[in-house]
């Protein structure tokens, strides 16, 4: 079941298993493809039909790190935690398929753990599972990693 997300979420609106979702689902086009993959990752099967047909992936595909910008701005919906999401690093990090033109990416978040600082006591880490899906619900990225997170301020 999909938790609702509220406006500045703190360490202690989370618990253990809870899923939240993505407000809106992302299309990318391949022009978007091309611009993306011109300024940051220049290889033919991110720029050219012809050559990307040629290549491993069989046709034109995003730069996984494209589809992982697209991941963080839905993220960002999916989880409105206050002050920011601030990463405390990855413990897996794949690309099971390429995001091909066309594509319309949605993000699911599951909540694997929620872990209270002992020497921080205004924070603590929210481990969790990041998918994102394509149309097909077909898993293009999945990372599971760690952000710390403030805990609500004593009153």
């Amino acid at each position: 079941m999909m938790t609702q997300a509220s406006p500045a979420m703190y360490l202690e609106d989370f618990e253990t298993g809870a899923m939240f979702r993505a407000a809106t689902d992302v299309p990318i086009s391949a022009e978007e493809i091309k611009t993306f993959a011109a300024s940051y990752d220049p290889q033919p099967f991110h720029l050219d039909e012809a050559a990307a047909a040629q290549s491993f992936f069989g046709g034109l595909a995003a730069s996984g790190w494209q589809t992982a910008g697209l991941t963080m701005r839905l993220l960002l919906q999916a989880l409105p935690i206050h002050g920011g999401l601030i990463g405390a690093g990855f413990e897996e990090f794949r690309w099971p398929r390429p995001t091909r033109p066309g594509d319309v990416l949605r993000l699911e978040v599951e909540i694997l753990g929620v872990k209270f600082s002992q020497s921080k006591p205004q924070q603590g880490f929210l481990k969790h599972r990041v998918t994102t899906y394509n149309q097909n619900n077909e898993a293009v990225l999945v990372m599971v990693g760690n952000l710390l997170v403030p805990r609500k301020p004593q009153s």
